[in-house]
Parts: structure tokens; sequence; C-alpha cells
């Protein structure tokens, strides 16, 4: 496993981290094989753990607690979510600052986070919403700051909305937030273009979130795949942006090279980029954690293959969670 550095704090953390979200509650999870994954992912390197409150309203969380219990004696890095307060994830350009992260708000979730994951302090402490109408709010800047001060949380993130990596700036010029994650993988690369360069000039870490884009780069679905009732991946591949997708997946799946799967040839795209501090795939089986943490062996992709792959570039306008 190789290690890269979260530039405010220096931490040496695993460049594949462990994205908790569909541990929380998706359709097929398990507990028991959770707890084998986290365990496995521990035992092959992995450092860093990304859970948030809404993940199955802290259960997620507490998944994750059990795991630090286990593993007192090595340093994991924790990073966690407040939700928003109107549980509305998309579209808040109308919504006020009191609508969604009010300052008792933030208070009340980083202490809920804190008892679910039986931690004294949060490594990283995330907004899991965000519009940046109130980057400039010093409201939400004080309460982020006394808890800093307090020694509740040791750094402070903003989870940019899927596809929006620029809808964050100005939040970032407070210099108050240590790191942004994002959606970035072969598909979306829009944070290339600002967001990443400006994370490199200024010390903000970046967490490359969404590898697989919901599944469809690991090269599994097809026309007729579908999932239980209640499960969010029907809501980001209603059939018409399943039929949508499905080409693009498969022009991809013609450049792989021999010897590599399409999953590991998306994890080593997004480790290419040096503004990337850690990846979080998602991962609920043991033979997912072990290959995908295989990917971080330091053997970059090829410099002909890598500009290929720029040119898988897609611009969606979904509306999605």
């Amino acid at each position: 496993m190789q290690h890269r550095t979260y530039p405010k704090t220096g931490w040496p953390i695993s460049e594949v981290g462990y994205g908790m979200w569909g541990l929380g509650g998706w359709s097929g999870s398990d507990d028991e094989e959770t707890r084998r994954s986290l365990n496995e992912a521990v035992a092959h390197g992995c450092t860093f753990f990304d859970t948030a409150w809404a993940y199955g309203a802290g259960h997620s969380e507490q998944l994750l607690a059990q795991l630090l219990r286990e593993h007192r004696g090595t340093r994991l890095y924790v990073a966690t979510k407040i939700p928003p307060k109107n549980l509305r994830w998309i579209q808040l350009e109308g919504c006020s600052l009191d609508e969604v992260f009010p300052a008792d708000h933030i208070r009340e979730y980083t202490e809920k986070s804190l008892e679910n994951l039986g931690v004294d302090a949060i490594d990283v402490q995330q907004f899991h919403a965000w519009s940046d109408r109130w980057g400039a709010d010093e409201r939400w800047q004080r309460a982020v700051g006394d808890l800093k001060r307090e020694g509740l949380v040791r750094s402070v993130g903003i989870s940019v909305n899927r596809w929006e990596p620029t809808n964050v700036m100005t939040a970032l010029e407070t210099g108050l937030i240590d790191a942004v994650q994002v959606v970035y993988n072969i598909f979306d690369q829009n944070p290339e273009d600002e967001l990443f360069p400006y994370c490199q000039q200024h010390g903000i870490a970046v967490i490359a979130r969404v590898p697989f884009d919901e599944g469809s780069l690991t090269g599994t679905l097809t026309p007729q795949t579908s999932w239980p009732e209640g499960d969010w991946r029907n809501l980001y591949f209603t059939p018409e942006h399943l039929r949508e997708t499905l080409p693009h997946v498969d022009r991809l799946k013609a450049i792989v090279p021999p010897g590599m799967t399409l999953p590991e040839l998306a994890l080593r795209f997004i480790l290419h980029h040096p503004a990337v501090t850690t990846v979080i795939p998602g991962m609920r089986k043991l033979s997912n954690v072990r290959a995908n943490l295989a990917a971080s062996d330091g053997h970059p992709l090829d410099p002909g293959l890598l500009a290929t792959l720029r040119t898988h570039r897609w611009e969606r306008d979904w509306i999605v969670p």
C-alpha cells in the first residue's frame, strides 16, 4: 500500500481508502461480511475510512467503531459527514444556511458521530452537501472553528455535490476547509479543470469518491441489471441512464490492457493525479477489498493509455441525488 500526505496535518494516509456508504443499508449488505471486509482492508494497509451519519442513520459509523476498537494499536483515520438538516442533497441553491447547516445542527451531529464512532475527535468532519452561496457566511465558519478549537474535530471538509466540482471555491477561500471530497473517475474528469489546481496550490486534501461510477465502471452491469425496491442505485441508473451508460463502458472495455480489469484501470486512472490524496471505493466483499487495494502498488499507467482515457470524459446533465 502506498501512502500520500494529508496536506494540512501531515498524516500519511493510504492512497486507497474505504468508502462505507454501501455498508449502511444498501440492498445486499451483510454486517458480518462487512466486518470481515473491513478487517481485511486493515490487514492490507488501508488506513483511511470514510463514513457518514446518513449511511444508515449512524449504522455505518457504528460498524467503523467496532473496527477501531479491534485495531487500537493501528492509526486509522476517520472521516464522517454532517447530514443536511432538511435532508436535501441536491439543488440547494434556494435553501438558506439555516435550513441546511445551522450552527446547532453542525454541533449536534458532530456529537452524534463522536458517540457512534466511540472517539474523542473526528479526523475529518465534512459537510455532506453544499451550496457555495453560503461560503462567506460567518456562522458556519464560527461553528467549525469552535469544534476545532475544542478538539472535537481535527480537520474540516466539504463533500461536493455530484458534477459540481467548483461549487465550493468560495468556501475554500476562507482557509477553513482542509479537504474536499469530489466525484472523480474516468467519466467525470471535471475536477481537473479548476478544483485540483486550486487544492494543489493551497494544500487542500482531495478525497476522490465514486471511482466506479456507482458500478458502471466495474463492467458488470447489463441492460437487464436491476436492484430491489428502495435501493438508491435505481435512482442513479434509471432504464434511460443505464442504456446511455453501457455503450460508454463497452468502449472502455476495448482498451483495458491484458492482465488488468476495468475496476483496476478505473482506480489507476484516479491515482495518476497528484492532487488526489486518497480514493474511496465502496467494498463489501473480501475479493473486492483485495483487488482494489492491490491497485496501490506505485506503478503508474502508461502515458499513452492515460491520454486515451482522457478522451472518455463524459459530460452528463442527469439530475440525481
